[in-house]
C-alpha cells in the first residue's frame, strides 16, 4: 500500500513540474514570432505571426515571476496592447502602418528586460 501511494505521489509531482511554463523557451519563441511579424511581406503572414506572438504573450502572463511580478505583468499587458494595435492597423491601413506599434514593442522589450538582467561585475563590486 505504501509503495502504491509513494508511486502515485512521485507521478503526480512529476506531472505538476512538467506543466510549469518554461519562460526562457517561451521568450525565445516570442522573439521569433515578433521577428516574423516585423519581416512579414504579406498581411496573411503578418496576421499568423502576430497571432502567435499574442498567444505566447498570454502564455507568459501565467509564468511565476520571482521578482518584479507587478512590473513584469504590466510590461506584458503593454506589449499585448501594442500587438493588438499593430494587428488592427495592419488590417485597416496595411503593413506599413503596423510598423510603429511594432517598434514600440521593441522599446518596451528593452525597458522591461532590464528588470530581470543579472547585475554586472561593476554593479556587484561598487553597487548601483
Amino acid at each position: 500500500m505504501k509503495f502504491i501511494l509513494v508511486t502515485l505521489l512521485v507521478f503526480f509531482s512529476a506531472v505538476c513540474v512538467a506543466e510549469e511554463l518554461d519562460l526562457e523557451a517561451n521568450m525565445k519563441n516570442m522573439g521569433l514570432a515578433y521577428k516574423n511579424s516585423v519581416r512579414a511581406t504579406s498581411l496573411e503572414v503578418f496576421n499568423t505571426s502576430i497571432d502567435e506572438f499574442i498567444h505566447l504573450l498570454e502564455k507568459a502572463r501565467t509564468a511565476d515571476f520571482k521578482q518584479h511580478k507587478t512590473a513584469s505583468l504590466e510590461g506584458l499587458d503593454k506589449v499585448i496592447k501594442q500587438a493588438n494595435l499593430a494587428k488592427e492597423l495592419a488590417s485597416k491601413q496595411g503593413l506599413d502602418a503596423a510598423k510603429v506599434p511594432l517598434k514600440s514593442i521593441d522599446d518596451l522589450r528593452k525597458k522591461y528586460h532590464e528588470l530581470h538582467e543579472p547585475p554586472g561585475f561593476w554593479q556587484l563590486l561598487f553597487g548601483k
